[in-house]
């Protein structure tokens, strides 16, 4: 338990010569004194707690690196309720959890109140940008119940703990995290939620082998909890036959079906019975909701394009990208489909894309997520030329969602991060003006944070 980080005041001993006189002559100036500032502090009651720091992380965006399951989120620590609480993933080091403060916010004071699984080493950092961290505190000896630390000076939008070791063989578990401080000018983001999304999933396999992936996919995808699941693609392998899909994927992404948006890969067009016979027979009008395999929906202030790139060479596919993009009234947009433009895996870049991210391009697109190779891989905003520019398209390879992962080969320029060998899924946090995302693994931990992007 720490109460003060810093060292508290000390009193100065000094000795006072007193006599009833002067006794007398304090005894009035005081009073005089506390009838001022009482009489001040009535006339003015809005100055009564100017010098006292504001609670600014209660309700604010929140992630961590992982959580033990979908009833202990990381928002549980900033909800103001002392019985709820976020708990990480068992017995692995380091952990985290971040608040997303706003922009530009000063912090005084963190106060911590943890479960019986606590930290005994931890630091607080603040950053401004979720990528370079500043220490405002280090906790070397933690023993748990509660940590309050004061005298604080720090800038930022996002605040973490992060756990380096913990004081039980749990996880790492906090009731509440609280922040204090001055907000920044910045408003909180609105219309937050989040997205589940991965490409490359059924393998012909089930729970009974270890070997077997999607099964511990859908179940993580399933504790996240999500607004809604999309996927990109090859969603059953290898020939994506109807019955394949009923003995495979329906066994485990089955479960939330009804709250999936999928596009098909090329896998879908093997089946003998015709291209995407299968695929359109499990998912029916979930993946044919216009009567064609693309599709649009909207989520909040953001628009989702579901499109097929089996067929970028049709006319008619493009026409209705070209007019639904026209139609669009949505601050923020996003395009999914199987094949990416741009690749450092097995498939490599594939230029059948090029001219669908011309159009999205043209019309301010944000975000495109892929599969086809099998690995994880993000980008830094870039034009259709592979040209990096702050008004790009941010793109995301996330085809670890149970196909066998492929080695990364060929880096490409603008590629921030590869990751082959975990599976997992993209664990999308969407706002009305913002977007970011996590590379969580099936061991619950994440494997990579992407940056906050503010929608074009």
């Amino acid at each position: 338990m720490r109460l003060f980080a810093s060292t508290p005041p000390r009193s100065t001993p000094t000795t006072t010569l007193t006599t009833p006189f002067t006794t007398t002559r304090l005894t009035l100036v005081l009073t005089a004194v506390l009838l001022l500032v009482g009489g001040l502090l009535l006339a003015h009651p809005d100055r009564a707690g100017a010098a006292a720091d504001s609670l600014i992380s209660q309700g604010r965006p929140a992630t961590s690196s992982s959580v033990e399951d979908s009833t202990f989120g990381p928002e549980k620590a900033f909800d103001g309720v002392s019985t709820t609480r976020w708990a990480s993933a068992e017995g692995v080091d380091p952990q985290w959890i971040r608040v997303d403060l706003g922009a530009g916010s000063t912090v005084s004071r963190v106060k911590l109140v943890w479960e019986a699984a606590y930290a005994k080493a931890y630091r607080v950092e603040i950053s401004a940008d979720g990528t370079t961290w500043t220490r405002l505190a280090t906790e070397t000896a933690g023993n748990g119940a509660t940590d309050d630390w004061t005298g604080l000076t720090g800038q930022g939008r996002y605040l973490r703990v992060y756990g380096t070791a913990r004081g039980t063989s749990y996880g790492y578990s906090l009731f509440t995290v609280e922040v204090y401080g001055t907000a920044g000018t910045t408003p909180p983001p609105t219309g937050a939620f989040t997205v589940v999304a991965a490409g490359d999933i059924a393998a012909q396999c089930t729970a009974s082998s270890s070997s077997c992936a999607h099964p511990k996919t859908a179940a993580l995808a399933q504790r996240i909890a999500p607004s809604f699941y999309l996927t990109m693609g090859d969603n059953q392998y290898d020939d994506a036959l109807l019955s394949d899909f009923r003995n495979y994927y329906d066994k485990t992404w089955g479960a939330f079906k009804a709250k999936t948006r999928p596009v098909p890969g090329n896998h879908e067009t093997y089946d003998p019975a015709g291209p995407l016979a299968g695929y359109k027979s499990y998912f029916g009008a979930i993946a044919y909701p216009q009567g064609k395999p693309y599709y649009s929906y909207d989520q909040g202030n953001w628009h989702f394009v579901a499109l097929d790139s089996n067929s970028f060479d049709d006319p008619a596919q493009i026409q209705w990208l070209k007019d639904d993009l026209a139609r669009n009234t949505k601050g923020c947009l996003a395009a999914y489909f199987h094949h990416p433009l741009y690749s450092s895996g097995g498939h490599g870049n594939d230029p059948v894309s090029k001219p669908v991210w011309k159009i999205l391009y043209g019309a301010k697109a944000d975000l495109v997520l892929n599969g086809h190779d099998h690995h994880y891989e993000r980008f830094a905003p870039q034009d259709p030329d592979g040209r990096a520019t702050a008004d790009g398209i941010v793109e995301i390879v996330g085809g670890m969602g149970g196909a066998e992962p492929y080695d990364i080969e060929t880096v490409q320029p603008n590629s921030q991060k590869r990751i082959s060998g975990p599976y997992g899924v993209l664990k999308l946090d969407l706002t009305d003006t913002t977007y970011t995302w996590q590379y969580v693994g099936t061991d619950n931990q994440v494997k990579d944070s992407g940056p906050t992007y503010t929608c074009h």
